[in-house]
């Protein structure tokens, strides 16, 4: 569970549903706007026609839209989510640029001592070459606990100088210089849902880095809630980006 900071900044939320993940970290869908009726009419409006209410007739649409790619009537749907993740996640998930964020800056505001030390099984070596790369755990002990351990130190160390460089007067865009990327993070994504799925397509794939898939899962358990028939569309015909 989170503590302190992190926990106040959670629970101040008004959301519809939440994830906490990594300690420090969480998933919040703040704002839905638009349901699967919406996505129906969009496409319905080319022949000047609506819908009602979603019939079985329309699931059909649905699901030929998905099938044949028909991509511009999913961003009838949009979603707003409130995340917090180590900073190398936020860089990886920020990549995907069709979607308006706001991220806290350590220009303005001193960043919690939070940071993220991977679990055991997520200490691994890497194999292959560029664009083929595969991962696996570290089966020696030592080395896992070895690991921990300086990932550990390394980023107490490092805040320890963040603080005691403000402590000094030091400005706060100065002092943020000696942050590791493992710090977490927090900021506000909105993204349609042609966006998202592009997201969790290359992001919840098991070639993708395995932290920031644990948040991408988190996102798509919390939205398929909201559109059950399109997230089941969308995962029978491959999870391809539409």
């Amino acid at each position: 569970m989170e503590q302190g900071w992190a926990a106040e900044a959670l629970e101040s939320l008004h959301y519809i549903g939440k994830r906490e993940l990594h300690e420090h970290g969480h998933v919040v869908l703040e704002k839905v706007m638009g349901d699967e009726l919406d996505v129906v009419n969009n496409a319905r409006v080319s022949f000047n026609g609506e819908s009602l209410e979603l019939t079985d007739r329309d699931k059909g649409l649905i699901n030929f839209l998905m099938k044949n790619r028909h991509a511009s009537p999913f961003e009838a749907i949009v979603f707003r989510l409130d995340v917090r993740a180590p900073l190398f996640v936020v860089r990886e998930w920020e990549r995907h640029r069709i979607a308006s964020y706001n991220e806290e800056s350590a220009r303005y505001s001193v960043i919690k001592e939070d940071f993220y030390v991977p679990a055991p099984e997520y200490v691994r070596e890497q194999h292959g070459k560029p664009g083929a790369y595969y991962f696996e755990p570290i089966k020696d002990s030592a080395v896992v606990s070895d690991t921990i351990y300086h990932i550990d130190r390394c980023q107490r160390e490092a805040f320890r100088t963040y603080n005691y460089l403000l402590d000094q007067g030091v400005a706060k865009e100065v002092a943020r210089t000696v942050l590791p990327v493992g710090m977490f993070s927090r900021f506000k994504v909105t993204m349609n849902l042609r966006s998202l799925l592009n997201f969790l397509s290359l992001r919840n794939h098991e070639h993708a880095q395995q932290e920031i898939r644990d948040y991408a899962v988190a996102v798509e358990e919390l939205v398929t809630e909201q559109i059950p028939f399109i997230m089941e569309c969308w995962n029978t015909h491959n999870r391809q980006p539409i």
